[in-house]
């Protein structure tokens, strides 16, 4: 006979993988550990195979836990959309997004504020994560769409939605200091401006070192206010003490970086609308400004 999967064991594991543990799985949704165990245990006799495996202290899934989980994301986000459709409001459909840290502050919260005005029983997971890791996430479906930067002419994915030049910046307060070496202020894992500041210095043969690095937007801002050297970045909502600092330093050029629009092929209804949202946003307050 053909299993019939239990919806909240395919919710258990979804959250659990999403969380990261299943322990806090079994918080989140009220469960008690051995309950959430069992599921798990009864989800692994279905299927007749082993879905997670243990990794140090957390389990990670297994290739068949991993096709099951693909199924159960959409399966979840179905069933959600669904009950909210027919009525239930006790039961709110998730939509996750990730960005980078860069738009935060400015596209989110006009594109939540408008979201929230058509959908307003529409829970919005926002994560502002590692620009590295996004697509593979909308991939995976850990996250329903994502904003994200790509090298200029590099990929076809999503949607582009503006080219956007990339300055290097540094505090205004030291912009009249000598460089030498250039000491860079940069993120703490792969990153395309990252790239771009080493690829451009090399090419100069210009002499740098690494002066600081932080997986924080906030933390880069706060290290350039404070003299410790200079970064590379996107032109865009920089702030008031930081300045293009180029061509006082002679910097060499830099090109140009796309922001692109990622997202899973299948989207609810509400989380297409939730994208137009986020695009016309964009462009508005992206584009416009870099135009």
């Amino acid at each position: 006979m053909r299993p019939t999967f239990d919806i909240d064991a395919l919710r258990m594991i979804v959250i659990g993988t999403e969380l990261g543990s299943f322990a806090r799985a079994a918080v989140k949704l009220s469960r008690s550990q051995s309950a959430v165990s069992m599921q798990l245990k009864r989800l692994e006799e279905q299927v007749g195979q082993p879905l997670f495996q243990r990794n140090g202290r957390g389990l990670v899934p297994t290739e068949a836990g991993e096709e099951l989980l693909t199924y159960a994301r959409r399966i979840v986000d179905l069933h959600d959309e669904a009950a909210t459709a027919m009525g239930n409001a006790a039961v709110h459909p998730a939509i996750r997004i990730g960005l980078p840290q860069d738009f935060f502050e400015d596209v989110m919260p006009e594109t939540i504020t408008r979201f929230s005005r058509q959908r307003p029983d529409v829970l919005v997971e926002v994560r502002a994560g590692r620009n590295y890791a996004l697509e593979d996430e909308v991939n995976s479906g850990k996250l329903d769409m994502a904003l994200a930067f790509f090298q200029a002419s590099r990929s076809k994915a999503g949607v582009l939605l503006a080219s956007m030049p990339m300055s290097w910046f540094g505090g205004k307060k030291f912009a009249s200091e000598r460089l030498d070496p250039v000491p860079l202020v940069l993120f703490d894992h792969p990153c395309l401006f990252r790239q771009a500041a080493l690829h451009s210095l090399d090419s100069k043969e210009i002499p740098w070192r690494l002066a600081l690095t932080t997986p924080s937007l906030p933390g880069v801002w706060g290290a350039l206010r404070f003299g410790h050297g200079v970064t590379v970045r996107a032109v865009h909502r920089i702030p008031a003490d930081i300045c293009d600092v180029g061509a006082i330093f002679r910097l060499p050029p830099l090109p140009v970086i796309e922001l692109r629009m990622v997202s899973r092929t299948k989207l609810s209804p509400a989380a297409s609308e939730l994208s137009t949202i986020i695009e016309s946003v964009v462009r508005k307050r992206v584009v416009s400004a870099n135009s």
